[in-house]
């Protein structure tokens, strides 16, 4: 059987089997907490002023975004499917001095009451881990529920328009660290044979003093366009889906704006 054919594995097995390594993935991954903490806080500036402002990371990861938020002196919640990642962005955060609830909630069902927060926040291509239009639009559903009206949804996902039109199978590695201490990160894509989802093949090769030690997880992706994303966005109860490239907003992928529309 080839690498490629092997069957992908759930979000949650995905994240629960990457949250160890995460970090390495950054070059400097305090660097990166602080940098698109204020990339993303002068967002929520633009949109809903100063404040400090109460918001849900609710696909937190490790804490790359929330930490660095929570740290800005935001009130910052944070929930993610993987437990073990949930768990990680807490003790991250408490050992940056940060305050930051943390726990396993499934976007599609969060454990939050209406109207709870000002922003909510999915970062780092999270939602396509969704698969059917279904369950795009209960998480859609579900951030606009928790967020007051007028509230701010920040989305950031992968350039699949462009991903779609050239369907690459693969990334370019990425060298973090230096010397006996490099990693190296890359992936695999096979695409279905819809155009739209691929499958993901996610490669870590570590030092181990002799060699490297290889490790793999596996899951599958839906390509969601802007146009798609935006659509799902209003019919959960958002207005005003604006998209923000990388050249404007600082942020590494496409960031998507939308603000909750009164019900």
């Amino acid at each position: 059987m080839t690498a490629t054919s092997q069957p992908a594995g759930s979000p949650r097995e995905f994240y629960d089997r990457l949250a160890g390594d995460y970090h390495l993935m950054f070059r400097d991954w305090d660097a990166s907490i602080a940098h698109q903490a204020e990339v993303l806080g002068a967002l929520v500036r633009q949109q809903l002023g100063e404040g400090p402002h109460t918001v849900l990371d609710c696909s937190c990861g490790i804490g790359t975004q929330a930490i660095g938020l929570a740290l800005a002196g935001h009130r910052v919640v944070a929930g993610d499917l993987s437990p073990v990642a949930a768990a990680r962005a807490r003790t991250e955060a408490a050992g940056r001095g940060a305050r930051l609830p943390a726990l396993a909630a499934d976007m599609r069902r969060l454990p939050f009451r209406a109207g709870q927060f000002d922003v909510v926040l999915s970062a780092d291509n999270s939602l396509p881990h969704l698969l059917t239009a279904d369950d795009v639009r209960a998480a859609l559903a579900q951030l606009r529920r928790v967020l007051r009206e007028d509230g701010l949804l920040l989305l950031t996902v992968r350039d699949y328009d462009e991903l779609r039109r050239t369907r690459p199978t693969s990334t370019p590695p990425q060298v973090a660290g230096t010397g006996d201490n490099q990693t190296i990160t890359f992936q695999l894509w096979q695409w279905h044979e819809d155009g739209e989802r691929y499958d993901l093949e996610h490669f870590q090769l570590l030092p181990n003093g002799t060699g490297w030690d290889t490790r793999v997880r596996r899951t599958t992706y839906w390509a969601l366009t802007r146009a798609q994303l935006s659509d799902f966005a209003v019919q959960a109860g958002f207005e005003e889906p604006c998209w923000l490239e990388p050249a404007e907003s600082g942020y590494y992928q496409p960031v998507l704006t939308a603000r909750a529309a009164c019900l």
